[in-house]
Protein backbone atom coordinates (compact mmCIF):
# COMPACT_ATOMS: atom_id res chain seq x y z
CA UNK A 1 0.00 0.00 0.00
CA UNK A 2 3.24 2.65 0.74
CA UNK A 3 4.11 4.01 -2.17
CA UNK A 4 7.61 3.80 -3.64
CA UNK A 5 7.70 6.89 -6.36
CA UNK A 6 6.74 10.08 -5.64
CA UNK A 7 4.05 11.67 -7.70
CA UNK A 8 4.47 13.74 -10.28
CA UNK A 9 2.42 17.35 -10.27
CA UNK A 10 -0.88 17.41 -12.50
CA UNK A 11 0.03 18.27 -15.47
CA UNK A 12 -4.01 18.52 -17.03
CA UNK A 13 -6.32 20.82 -16.61
CA UNK A 14 -9.24 17.38 -16.04
CA UNK A 15 -6.96 16.91 -12.75
CA UNK A 16 -7.38 20.76 -11.57
CA UNK A 17 -9.99 22.48 -9.23
CA UNK A 18 -10.54 25.85 -9.70
CA UNK A 19 -12.78 28.40 -7.47
CA UNK A 20 -13.31 31.35 -10.25
CA UNK A 21 -14.97 34.65 -8.75
CA UNK A 22 -16.16 38.10 -10.20
CA UNK A 23 -19.12 40.19 -9.67
CA UNK A 24 -21.77 39.77 -11.52
CA UNK A 25 -22.15 39.91 -15.47
CA UNK A 26 -18.33 39.76 -15.37
CA UNK A 27 -18.49 36.93 -17.74
CA UNK A 28 -18.19 33.98 -14.85
CA UNK A 29 -19.92 31.05 -16.82
CA UNK A 30 -18.90 32.68 -20.16
CA UNK A 31 -15.07 31.81 -19.35
CA UNK A 32 -16.51 28.11 -17.62
CA UNK A 33 -18.33 26.83 -20.53
CA UNK A 34 -15.67 26.92 -23.04
CA UNK A 35 -13.52 24.55 -20.85
CA UNK A 36 -13.34 20.87 -22.33
CA UNK A 37 -16.51 19.01 -22.43
CA UNK A 38 -18.07 21.14 -19.54
CA UNK A 39 -21.59 19.83 -17.58
CA UNK A 40 -22.97 22.61 -15.60
CA UNK A 41 -24.24 21.99 -12.01
CA UNK A 42 -26.80 25.18 -12.62
CA UNK A 43 -27.49 26.02 -8.75
CA UNK A 44 -29.17 29.31 -10.06
CA UNK A 45 -30.56 30.97 -12.94
CA UNK A 46 -27.76 32.86 -15.45
CA UNK A 47 -27.14 30.44 -18.12
CA UNK A 48 -29.73 31.16 -20.34
CA UNK A 49 -27.54 33.70 -22.97
CA UNK A 50 -24.96 30.30 -23.38
CA UNK A 51 -25.28 27.00 -25.16
CA UNK A 52 -24.68 24.48 -22.49
CA UNK A 53 -25.03 20.64 -21.17
CA UNK A 54 -26.48 21.71 -17.56
CA UNK A 55 -28.52 20.32 -14.82
CA UNK A 56 -30.70 22.59 -13.02
CA UNK A 57 -29.93 21.83 -9.06
CA UNK A 58 -32.74 22.91 -6.93
CA UNK A 59 -31.64 21.11 -3.70
CA UNK A 60 -28.95 18.99 -1.91
CA UNK A 61 -30.82 16.21 -2.84
CA UNK A 62 -30.79 16.80 -6.54
CA UNK A 63 -26.71 17.10 -6.32
CA UNK A 64 -26.33 14.01 -4.55
CA UNK A 65 -28.40 12.38 -7.71
CA UNK A 66 -26.22 14.35 -9.78
CA UNK A 67 -22.94 13.76 -8.53
CA UNK A 68 -24.07 10.09 -8.50
CA UNK A 69 -24.41 9.78 -11.91
CA UNK A 70 -21.33 11.80 -13.27
CA UNK A 71 -18.88 9.56 -10.80
CA UNK A 72 -20.45 6.65 -12.24
CA UNK A 73 -18.43 8.04 -15.76
CA UNK A 74 -21.20 6.88 -18.15
CA UNK A 75 -21.02 10.06 -19.82
CA UNK A 76 -18.42 12.27 -22.27
CA UNK A 77 -17.87 15.21 -19.76
CA UNK A 78 -14.59 16.15 -18.57
CA UNK A 79 -15.05 19.61 -16.66
CA UNK A 80 -17.84 20.34 -14.08
CA UNK A 81 -18.41 23.25 -12.96
CA UNK A 82 -20.78 24.12 -9.89
CA UNK A 83 -22.34 27.29 -11.07
CA UNK A 84 -22.70 29.15 -8.09
CA UNK A 85 -20.90 26.90 -5.44
CA UNK A 86 -22.73 29.32 -2.98
CA UNK A 87 -26.28 28.51 -3.53
CA UNK A 88 -24.80 24.56 -3.40
CA UNK A 89 -23.70 25.05 0.12
CA UNK A 90 -27.02 26.63 1.40
CA UNK A 91 -28.58 23.96 0.21
CA UNK A 92 -27.07 22.12 2.04
CA UNK A 93 -27.60 23.76 5.08
CA UNK A 94 -30.84 23.48 4.35
CA UNK A 95 -31.05 19.21 3.96
CA UNK A 96 -29.13 18.90 7.17
CA UNK A 97 -31.41 21.42 9.08
CA UNK A 98 -34.28 19.18 7.46
CA UNK A 99 -32.69 15.56 8.38
CA UNK A 100 -32.37 17.35 11.97
CA UNK A 101 -35.69 19.01 12.07
CA UNK A 102 -34.35 22.19 13.01
CA UNK A 103 -34.87 25.67 11.29
CA UNK A 104 -30.91 26.73 11.54
CA UNK A 105 -27.36 25.20 12.31
CA UNK A 106 -27.24 26.83 15.50
CA UNK A 107 -30.58 24.92 16.95
CA UNK A 108 -28.55 21.80 16.70
CA UNK A 109 -26.74 23.15 20.08
CA UNK A 110 -22.62 22.69 20.86
CA UNK A 111 -21.74 23.18 17.07
CA UNK A 112 -23.03 20.24 16.26
CA UNK A 113 -25.41 21.61 13.42
CA UNK A 114 -22.74 23.68 11.88
CA UNK A 115 -20.41 20.86 12.04
CA UNK A 116 -22.77 18.05 10.18
CA UNK A 117 -23.06 20.76 6.94
CA UNK A 118 -19.13 21.58 7.21
CA UNK A 119 -18.91 17.52 7.35
CA UNK A 120 -21.98 16.63 4.65
CA UNK A 121 -20.29 19.88 2.20
CA UNK A 122 -16.69 19.07 2.31
CA UNK A 123 -17.27 15.11 1.84
CA UNK A 124 -19.25 15.62 -1.58
CA UNK A 125 -17.10 18.40 -2.76
CA UNK A 126 -14.09 16.58 -1.87
CA UNK A 127 -15.28 13.08 -4.03
CA UNK A 128 -16.08 15.47 -7.02
CA UNK A 129 -12.71 16.74 -6.21
CA UNK A 130 -10.77 13.47 -6.41
CA UNK A 131 -12.83 11.99 -10.18
CA UNK A 132 -10.56 12.38 -13.20
CA UNK A 133 -12.65 15.42 -14.30
CA UNK A 134 -11.85 19.42 -14.21
CA UNK A 135 -13.80 20.81 -11.37
CA UNK A 136 -14.84 24.46 -11.51
CA UNK A 137 -16.41 26.71 -8.76
CA UNK A 138 -17.82 29.91 -9.02
CA UNK A 139 -18.89 32.67 -6.86
CA UNK A 140 -19.87 36.18 -6.42
CA UNK A 141 -17.39 38.49 -4.91
CA UNK A 142 -17.37 41.01 -2.38
CA UNK A 143 -16.06 43.44 -0.61
CA UNK A 144 -14.93 43.38 3.22
CA UNK A 145 -13.05 45.79 5.32
CA UNK A 146 -9.61 43.77 7.16
CA UNK A 147 -7.25 44.75 9.67
CA UNK A 148 -4.00 44.79 8.76
CA UNK A 149 -0.57 45.73 10.17
CA UNK A 150 -0.99 48.73 8.33
CA UNK A 151 -4.42 49.48 9.31
CA UNK A 152 -7.56 48.39 7.42
CA UNK A 153 -8.02 48.16 3.69
CA UNK A 154 -10.78 47.04 1.45
CA UNK A 155 -10.19 43.39 0.19
CA UNK A 156 -12.13 41.51 -2.09
CA UNK A 157 -13.19 37.86 -1.66
CA UNK A 158 -15.94 35.13 -3.02
CA UNK A 159 -19.13 35.83 -1.37
CA UNK A 160 -19.28 32.30 0.83
CA UNK A 161 -19.80 32.16 4.43
CA UNK A 162 -16.88 32.07 6.26
CA UNK A 163 -16.57 28.37 6.94
CA UNK A 164 -17.89 27.24 3.28
CA UNK A 165 -15.17 29.39 2.41
CA UNK A 166 -12.40 27.48 4.35
CA UNK A 167 -13.11 24.15 2.57
CA UNK A 168 -13.23 25.46 -0.70
CA UNK A 169 -9.93 27.54 -0.76
CA UNK A 170 -8.39 24.17 1.17
CA UNK A 171 -8.86 22.04 -1.42
CA UNK A 172 -8.58 24.16 -4.65
CA UNK A 173 -5.93 24.22 -7.00
CA UNK A 174 -6.54 27.60 -8.42
CA UNK A 175 -8.43 30.71 -6.99
CA UNK A 176 -8.63 32.91 -9.62
CA UNK A 177 -10.35 36.53 -9.95
CA UNK A 178 -11.80 38.23 -12.32
CA UNK A 179 -10.83 42.30 -11.81
CA UNK A 180 -11.07 45.37 -14.29
CA UNK A 181 -7.50 46.91 -15.62
CA UNK A 182 -7.63 49.83 -16.71
CA UNK A 183 -5.49 51.62 -19.40
CA UNK A 184 -4.71 54.54 -20.51
CA UNK A 185 -3.78 55.91 -23.82
CA UNK A 186 -2.24 59.27 -25.29
CA UNK A 187 -4.99 61.15 -25.62
CA UNK A 188 -5.21 60.36 -21.76
CA UNK A 189 -8.15 58.38 -22.05
CA UNK A 190 -9.14 55.59 -20.14
CA UNK A 191 -10.34 52.21 -21.22
CA UNK A 192 -10.76 48.94 -19.50
CA UNK A 193 -10.54 45.71 -19.31
CA UNK A 194 -11.43 42.42 -17.84
CA UNK A 195 -8.54 40.37 -16.55
CA UNK A 196 -8.07 36.95 -14.38
CA UNK A 197 -5.74 37.75 -11.14
CA UNK A 198 -3.79 34.59 -10.40
CA UNK A 199 -1.58 35.92 -7.55
CA UNK A 200 -3.01 37.31 -4.24
CA UNK A 201 -3.07 40.97 -2.82
CA UNK A 202 -4.19 42.61 0.11
CA UNK A 203 -6.49 44.10 -1.89
CA UNK A 204 -8.30 41.00 -3.35
CA UNK A 205 -8.03 37.03 -2.64
CA UNK A 206 -6.26 34.89 -5.40
CA UNK A 207 -3.58 32.27 -5.91
CA UNK A 208 -2.23 29.59 -7.77
CA UNK A 209 -0.58 26.40 -6.12
CA UNK A 210 0.61 25.09 -9.68
CA UNK A 211 2.91 27.79 -9.93
CA UNK A 212 2.22 27.91 -13.62
CA UNK A 213 0.00 31.16 -14.14
CA UNK A 214 1.38 34.82 -14.71
CA UNK A 215 0.24 37.20 -12.28
CA UNK A 216 -2.50 38.34 -14.92
CA UNK A 217 -4.24 36.95 -18.17
CA UNK A 218 -6.60 38.47 -20.56
CA UNK A 219 -10.43 37.31 -19.36
CA UNK A 220 -9.94 34.23 -22.66
CA UNK A 221 -10.45 30.46 -22.01
CA UNK A 222 -8.42 29.71 -24.67
CA UNK A 223 -5.30 32.23 -22.85
CA UNK A 224 -5.84 30.21 -19.98
CA UNK A 225 -5.20 27.15 -20.99
CA UNK A 226 -2.30 27.80 -23.39
CA UNK A 227 -0.64 29.41 -20.44
CA UNK A 228 -1.01 26.54 -17.88
CA UNK A 229 0.16 24.05 -20.87
CA UNK A 230 2.96 26.15 -21.74
CA UNK A 231 4.09 26.28 -18.28
CA UNK A 232 3.56 22.64 -17.58
CA UNK A 233 5.57 21.39 -20.93
CA UNK A 234 8.34 24.08 -19.98
CA UNK A 235 8.23 22.32 -16.20
CA UNK A 236 8.11 18.75 -18.18
CA UNK A 237 11.43 19.40 -20.13
CA UNK A 238 13.23 21.02 -16.73
CA UNK A 239 12.99 18.15 -14.72
CA UNK A 240 13.47 15.53 -17.59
Amino acid sequence: MLPTQKTPPRADLADVTVLLYAKQKYGKSTWCAQADQALFLATEAGLNHLETFQIPIRSWEEMLQACAEIAAGKHPFKTIIIDTIDNAYRMCTEYVCAKLSIAHESEAGYGRGYAMVNNEFARVLTKLSLLPYGLYLTSHAQEREIETRAGTVTRVMPTLPDKARKIVLGMVDMILYIDLEAAHNEKGETSYRRVVRTKPTVHYEAGDRTGRLPDTLDLDYPTFVQAFTKATDRAERSAS
